[in-house]
């Protein structure tokens, strides 16, 4: 058994009592501020601090009865007939409601409910929730002057730097991009040169996200708009390569050489299609191809560019492609001579498959694109300028630029304004078109670089631009609203503009027409005198 001692002491035995008393303040000690050591010290920001004072609850959850509700039918049977009237019996029925009505209790009972429904429809009536109040004002413009500022910049990551040759947005959204890369010049083609190309993430520019690996380089790369995973490559030895990127880096399928486009595939597209199977593509062999990617083992279709109305007996090489969304059998191939053939694919003969030739370039057409908004203009760069065209019109341009100093890469419309168009050069500038503001000069011109840029992309939105330089570096440029968001009466006074230039190129043309024949007569006339 433990002992335990427990001393005990009271409060007033230990201790010196503290005794208080009321005094004057004392100074003890003063220290001086020191001027020398202010700049040894921070001062100090305000800082917010955020209390809780409500006391902390817990959490709790409890299942209830769960309400089913069931659909059931319901058989409707006429009634409140008396009982001598048949109401399958229109006579009766038509003789007893006449004598109703004559009763003076029921007219009495119609016009009390007739004040009370009057009364409940002025009262549902009298708020219009659906009312719209500014219908009639005419929206603010963006008196904003039309600039851009750059984003972000993707560079080549290979040691030997090569040519952006094509852009293709990522289809659910503006956060990839997949750039091909290409040594254009076959004279700095080596055993060590890069063959591949990247998927970039717009916010990473210092790693691409994913690197594709095709056996020879790619000069045109397109995301398939029905799946986003799915890519469709034209490489440098003619070959057609699909790419899955769930898979890997490699191609899934890949079209054999043999039956293969003979020189590099500058252009491929995704005709509009249910399933999104469905490809076609060009080269400067003179063939155009259309494909389905889960056969590649053989073209669907095989057309040769032989137009006899341009040059008999000569086939024109494709550089790029466009197709017609409302109608994807109608496409238009633009060609390295400088002509644009349309075409319909359903054609039975040859001269019905290409049934026409705008001839309007001194040089190869590098870019080819109908206008979103109205699909019978399409616009074309190359050489030193840029023309519109429409289907209306078949001899010549109905809008060009002036000839710019440099030649010129490549072009586009934008997704979002029916009048802008962009157009890149050699010397490495932007140019922004606006129609609505002005027709001889461009709106913006942006100097992206120092070096050549040879593609554009837009992205859908209108917002974002990709332009890829010689050296392999993407620039991504954003649009500032007055470049990106449709004008208000825009849609109409383009049109207007495009029906205007149309009907005079008809007029022109009808002219040049009548003084040819005249001067055909006139030669005719004239040799017969002279034999």
């Amino acid at each position: 058994m433990e002992i335990v001692y427990v001393y005990t002491k009271k409060r007033n035995e230990f201790g010196r009592q503290a005794i208080f008393s009321d005094r004057p303040p004392e100074l003890s000690i003063d220290i001086r501020p020191d001027s020398s050591m202010r700049n040894d010290y921070i001062r100090k920001d305000p800082v917010d601090i955020a209390v809780q004072y409500t006391s902390d609850m817990s959490e709790h959850e409890v299942n209830t009865e769960r309400f089913e509700t069931e659909i059931r039918g319901v058989n409707h049977t006429e009634g409140g007939w008396p009982k001598d009237i048949n109401p399958a019996e229109v006579e009766q029925t038509i003789r007893f409601r006449k004598k109703v009505e004559k009763d003076e209790i029921y007219m009495q009972v119609i016009q009390d409910l007739g004040t009370k429904m009057e009364h409940y429809l002025k009262q549902n009536n009298s708020v219009d929730i659906y009312e719209e109040y500014f219908d009639k004002t005419e929206p603010l413009l963006n008196d904003k002057a039309p600039n851009a500022r750059t984003i972000n910049i993707l560079r080549d990551p290979s040691d030997i730097k090569r040519t952006v040759s094509n852009i293709s947005w990522y289809p659910d959204g503006a956060n990839k991009i997949a750039v091909a890369y290409s040594a254009l010049e076959f004279q700095k083609t080596s055993d060590v040169l890069s063959f591949d190309s990247y998927i970039w993430d717009i916010e990473n520019p210092n790693k691409p996200e994913m690197t594709l690996k095709p056996a020879s380089p790619m000069l045109c790369l397109e995301y398939n708009p029905k799946d986003s995973h799915t890519l469709a490559a034209g490489c440098y030895n003619g070959q057609i390569a699909i790419f899955d990127t769930r898979k890997s880096s490699q191609p899934t399928d890949t079209t054999p050489v043999e039956i293969s486009h003979r020189d590099p595939v500058h252009k491929l597209i995704y005709p509009s299609s249910k399933t999104g199977n469905d490809i076609f593509s060009t080269s400067t062999d003179g063939q155009v191809m259309w494909w389905d990617i889960r056969k590649l083992v053989e073209p669907v279709e095989t057309l040769v560019l032989e137009y006899p109305g341009y040059k008999p007996d000569v086939t024109l090489g494709g550089i790029t492609l466009e197709y017609e969304s409302t109608m994807p059998t109608k496409f238009m191939v633009g060609t390295e001579q400088g002509v644009i053939l349309s075409g319909n694919r359903k054609g039975k003969t040859p001269q019905d498959k290409l049934a026409h030739a705008f001839v309007g370039h001194l040089g190869p057409i590098y870019s080819l694109q109908r206008n979103p908004f109205y699909p019978k203009q399409f616009l074309t760069v190359g050489d030193w300028t840029t023309k519109i065209w429409s289907e209306d019109a078949k001899e010549s341009p109905i809008m060009w630029t002036q000839y710019n100093t440099t030649p010129l890469t490549d072009g586009c419309w934008s997704p979002t304004r029916p009048g802008v168009f962009f157009t890149t050069s050699m010397s490495g500038s932007l140019n922004v078109w606006d129609l609505c503001l002005r027709q001889t000069a461009p709106s913006l011109a942006i100097q992206v670089c120092d070096e050549s840029l040879h593609s554009i992309r837009v992205h859908e939105q209108g917002r974002l631009v990709a332009c890829g330089s010689h050296s392999g570096v993407v620039t991504l440029l954003e649009l500032s609203g007055a470049l990106s968001v449709l004008q208000p009466n825009e849609k109409h006074n383009i049109n207007a503009i495009f029906e205007r230039e149309t009907k005079r190129e008809k007029i022109l043309e009808g002219r040049r027409r009548e003084m040819k024949l005249k001067a055909k007569q006139a030669a005719a006339s004239g040799g017969g005198g002279g034999g």
